[in-house]
């Protein structure tokens, strides 16, 4: 592995151990040459996925675009880095599982919204702003009316 602040290709493990969900491998790593410290995650990949875009353009899964594209959603909320990280591998394990390794990125944008739904309101609505492609404060408006109507638990009429 190479170390991230100044590149030499000799570092060495000095502890492992899997993340709390058991998804991957937390690795802390030691830099001969500079005598860095830095962490790796080592992951099961069922398979390569395609991400085919909306306008026909195809690239290949990148789950740290997934996990940066929620990152903004949910920044400055209170929710625990661990349970995001719990949902990023939940929305990946399905895509691998869905059977096709060819996924619209409209299939992506719908997990990431059910997932953000059931964490956090307002990281729901972020989200819902850039996938929607909200355009003006009415496209807000619209959305969170159809989220479920008043505070009080009553849908207005």
């Amino acid at each position: 592995m190479r170390c991230p602040f100044c590149g030499n290709n000799d570092t060495q493990v000095k502890d492992s151990r899997p993340t709390e969900d058991n998804a991957a491998i937390r690795r802390r790593r030691f830099c001969a040459g500079c005598g860095g410290r830095f962490t790796t995650f080592e992951r099961v990949q069922l398979r390569e996925l395609t991400v085919i875009k909306r306008n026909g353009r195809r690239l290949p899964f990148d789950r740290d675009k997934l996990e940066r594209s929620i990152n903004i959603a949910v920044r400055k909320r209170q929710i625990e880095q661990d349970r995001i990280e719990r949902m990023i591998s939940g929305i990946v394990r399905r895509l691998e599982s869905m059977g096709d390794s060819d996924v619209p990125s409209e299939t992506i944008g719908k997990l990431i919204m059910e997932a953000l739904e059931g964490i956090d309101q307002v990281a729901y609505v972020r989200y819902a702003s850039v996938y929607k492609n909200f355009r003006e404060a009415s496209d807000f408006n619209e959305f969170v009316h159809g989220m479920g109507g008043s505070e009080d638990g009553e849908n207005e009429d």
